[in-house]
C-alpha cells in the first residue's frame, strides 16, 4: 500500500484528497506547510508527495528543493497558477507532475497512479548500460560520468531512461510527452524541448548521443 503525503495549508483541500485517496487504498498523511513536510520526510517514508505550491513559512517549490537534498520521491505539485512559465519551472527543479487548481479528485488519482507506476518500473528495470564512460544505471537511478555521479531531475532521469530504453528509436515530442509526463499532460512541444536541452546540459560530451530529428523529436543514438 503506497503512502501519500499531502501538503497543503488548506484543511479542506488536504481532507478531500485523504478523502479520496483512502478509499484508492492509499495511507494518507498531511502536513500544513513546505517546512512541516520536510520535517516529516526526514522521519518518515514516503512513496508520493502531493504539495501545494503558495503556503506559509516555506513555499511548495523550495520544500520541494529540499526534499530533493533528502530523498527521491516523486511530488505531484498542486497551483492555482496555470501558466506554461509555472509548469515549466516546476518541472525544471524536480516536480513529476502539476495540477492546476480547481482539479478533479478523480484526475489527481490518475495522476498518482501515472507517477507511482513509472516509478515502480523503473525499479524494476535491472540493467546497466555503459558507453565509454557514461554508466547508466537503471536500479540505482544513477549515472555516471567517468565514475562521478551527475545531479539530474526526477523528469531528466524519466527522459532519459525512456530514451535509452528506445534506444534508435524515432521518438515525436508528442509520444514522449505521452510516455514520460503521463496521464493527460497539458503542456506543448516546448516542455520535451526544454528539458531535452536541460538534459544534454547534464551529459555533457555525451550530449551528442541524444539526436534531434528536424520537423519530428529525438532518439537516443545506438550504443555499440
Amino acid at each position: 500500500m503506497a503512502k501519500i503525503l499531502v501538503v497543503d495549508d488548506e484543511i479542506k483541500i488536504r481532507e478531500i484528497i485523504k478523502e479520496y485517496a483512502e478509499f484508492e487504498g492509499y495511507e494518507v498523511a498531511q502536513a500544513e506547510d513546505g517546512m512541516q513536510a520536510v520535517e516529516m520526510v526526514k522521519n518518515q517514508d514516503f512513496d508520493i508527495i502531493i504539495m501545494d505550491v503558495m503556503m506559509p513559512k516555506l513555499d511548495g517549490y523550495s520544500a520541494c528543493k529540499e526534499i530533493r537534498k533528502i530523498k527521491q520521491i516523486p511530488v505531484i505539485m498542486l497551483s492555482a497558477r496555470g501558466e506554461e512559465y509555472d509548469k515549466l519551472f516546476g518541472f525544471e527543479i524536480g516536480v513529476d507532475d502539476y495540477v492546476v487548481k480547481p482539479f478533479s479528485p478523480k484526475e489527481l488519482m490518475a495522476r498518482i497512479r501515472a507517477v507511482l507506476n513509472r516509478a515502480s518500473a523503473s525499479q524494476r528495470t535491472e540493467d546497466v548500460i555503459r558507453y565509454e564512460g557514461l554508466e547508466i544505471n537503471f536500479t540505482a537511478r544513477e549515472v555516471k560520468i567517468d565514475g562521478k555521479k551527475i545531479s539530474m531531475t526526477p523528469k531528466e532521469y524519466d527522459l532519459l531512461f525512456y530514451l535509452v530504453k528506445n534506444m534508435n528509436i524515432a521518438l515525436s515530442r508528442e509520444k514522449l510527452l505521452e510516455e514520460v509526463w503521463g496521464f493527460d499532460f497539458y503542456g506543448d512541444d516546448r516542455t520535451v524541448d526544454t528539458h531535452i536541452k536541460m538534459l544534454r546540459n547534464s551529459l555533457g560530451k555525451y550530449r551528442n548521443l541524444i539526436v534531434t530529428l528536424r520537423g519530428m523529436g529525438y532518439k537516443f543514438e545506438k550504443i555499440q
